[in-house]
């Protein structure tokens, strides 16, 4: 069986091997900081250090959220002209990057807008961001329904 070309796979985890499993559970605690080194991630898990490094390139997680930093922002606005222009002024100000922006039909002269940010250049809180999000003219309701588990609070109302 020949194989030039790299292809990849979806593999619900329940059907992998021990060894493939545990391997990205030891990159899990590693980038997590529970482990301080690799020795220690896999002496807890109970594998051999070259199961690791046969495996560790070849197995990621589908979304892997320790390579940046992505909050995903629900906000309720005014159905007016510039207020989502006010709000992305806002985001680029603080350099936050823009991934997408999902608006929904106005409902009752109000628009949902969601925006999923990369926040790993931001020059500011995301406790600031939400301040200065709710603080624009237009903006009703500024909330965090997605994030990296180290940024904060769940949201605001």
């Amino acid at each position: 069986m020949k194989r030039d070309k790299k292809k990849f796979y979806i593999i619900r985890e329940d059907i992998l091997p021990e060894s493939i499993y545990k391997t990205v559970l030891a990159k899990e605690m590693l980038a997590r900081g529970e482990a301080g080194d690799i020795q220690g991630a896999v002496n807890r898990l109970g594998i051999a250090r070259s199961t690791f490094y046969k495996y560790k390139d070849g197995i990621h997680p589908f979304f892997d959220e320790g390579n940046s930093e992505i909050i995903n922002i629900l906000l309720s606005l005014d159905h007016v002209a510039s207020v989502l222009s006010g709000v992305l002024n806002c985001i680029a100000s603080l350099k936050a990057n823009v991934l997408t922006i999902n608006q929904s039909l106005p409902l009752h002269d109000i628009a949902y807008v969601t925006v999923s940010l990369n926040i790993e250049e931001m020059e500011a809180s995301v406790d600031t961001l939400l301040l200065k999000l709710k603080g624009l003219k237009g903006v009703r309701g500024v909330k965090i329904i997605g994030k990296k588990q180290e940024i904060g609070r769940l949201g605001y109302d």
